[in-house]
């Protein structure tokens, strides 16, 4: 590698580090400013809690991709779906997560529910292991798209998480989404998260196809490894 490639690499770092940073900070304010200003204070303190719950494996996930596989990073800033069938799941699931964030705020201003500490400390924890699932499947997956797709040159990986569960990063997701409204206190932002959820099992099966049609050995892998989401159950 000369100097020119050498070079050039390291502005295309630079590029999509700053992509990054902006779509990290901007989510960030995004969504506090949901929490705070349906709350009407920013004393609402699971919502300090959850952002930085939040931030944290955001920003070690951010420095393990640039270290390891900053590919996979450029990947998964591509938020455009190819398959019409996958927009439409996406369009409605974030409709549900939206209002997954929308009602904390108010719950918390009018005091509707009454989760107990413990419970929201236990929904940190579930939470950072979730993401810490999602860091293991980034490193045995460089294939792990945010969207719904066959990449040029794709394999198909039968190892380590996979080798349990076909779709770990789903997994992963659906622990994330049910444990934020409990970490913001809420027991009625579980209903539009769960609806949420939900909209995940329909990604899977239309994604099952694609690859089923389009990745050598999958049909193949789903004889071998029989569960999509958990052990025995489905």
């Amino acid at each position: 590698m000369n100097f020119m490639d050498r070079k050039q690499i390291r502005q295309e770092r630079r590029d999509l580090l700053k992509l990054v940073l902006f779509r990290l900070f901007s989510g960030l304010l995004l969504i506090g400013g949901i929490l705070f200003a349906l709350a009407g204070t920013f004393r609402y303190w699971q919502a300090w809690l959850f952002l930085a719950a939040l931030a944290l494996p955001l920003v070690m996930t951010l420095v393990f991709l640039l270290r390891k596989d900053p590919a996979l990073l450029a990947k998964r800033m591509n938020l455009k779906e190819p398959r019409k069938e996958q927009r439409k799941i996406v369009q409605i699931s974030g409709m549900f997560m939206l209002l997954g964030f929308f009602l904390p705020g108010l719950d918390y201003r009018f005091q509707w529910s009454a989760v107990p500490i413990w419970l929201i400390v236990v929904s940190v924890v579930v939470f950072e292991c979730a993401y810490a699932m999602v860091v293991a499947v980034f490193a045995q997956n460089s294939y792990a798209s945010r969207v719904v797709e066959i990449q040029e040159g794709q394999q198909l990986i039968d190892t380590g998480l996979y080798a349990i569960i076909r779709h770990p990063m789903y997994l992963a997701s659906i622990i994330l989404y049910l444990s934020i409204p409990l970490m913001l206190g809420s027991y009625y932002a579980v209903i539009p998260m769960a609806l949420s959820c939900l909209e995940i099992i329909a990604r899977i099966k239309d994604e099952e196809e694609m690859l089923k049609e389009g990745l050598l050995g999958y049909t193949a892998y789903t004889q071998r490894v029989k569960y999509r989401l958990l052990p025995y159950i489905w």
